[in-house]
């Protein structure tokens, strides 16, 4: 039980140390294109792109006109649009092949990512950095943590963009009643 506790601890201070460590000025740059985009697309990967698909659903319940890529129903991107991709490598092919596209197209760019010199942020108009080691990123720098794979990564990208919601809802009138009234009722 000791051994659990102990391990629970060393996660939450790792997320903490993590998170301390994301830029402010990048994560405002992202706040302020998510408040003039015309409509937000979302995309990643395995668990960060279950990450992504949870802010699309905050970000639903913001108001936002929002699509997750990839989705049958989702429409096709113009330049008026905002792409946002969180991906710990910064480097799946589908999702550089969307950016790609989305580049193509006029589409703003951010890329959420543990490595900031991938071949998506290059790419990218803005890119946000989570100091968090993976096992498919190039770069190797980053938080060392003692979970497996990419958690830390993608568990802080869960946070991050939590936090960033909470600081759309001011921005765009929004109350949690507001938001409510947005969530699903046929469930």
């Amino acid at each position: 039980m000791s051994e659990f506790l102990d391990t629970l601890r060393e996660i939450g201070k790792e997320l903490s140390d993590c998170l301390s460590n994301v830029s402010v000025a990048d994560a405002l740059q992202t706040i302020e294109q998510l408040v003039i985009a015309e409509r937000v697309f979302v995309a990643g990967a395995g668990r960060s792109g279950l990450a992504m698909r949870a802010f699309g659903m905050r970000l639903m319940h913001l108001g936002k006109p929002v699509h997750v890529v990839g989705e049958t129903t989702t429409p096709a991107m113009t330049a008026n649009d905002l792409l946002i991709i969180g991906s710990g490598s910064g480097s799946t092919p589908s999702l550089l092949l969307a950016a790609n596209k989305a580049r193509k197209l006029g589409s703003r760019i951010i890329l959420i990512t543990a490595d900031p010199e991938s071949v998506i942020a290059l790419v990218a108009e803005t890119v946000v950095k989570i100091n968090a080691r993976t096992p498919k990123a190039e770069s190797t720098s980053g938080y060392v943590s003692v979970q497996p794979m990419g958690n830390l990564f993608e568990q802080s990208l869960f946070i991050l963009l939590d936090a960033i919601a909470i600081a759309l809802m001011p921005r765009l009138g929004e109350t949690e009643e507001s938001m409510f009234e947005r969530h699903a009722n046929v469930e």
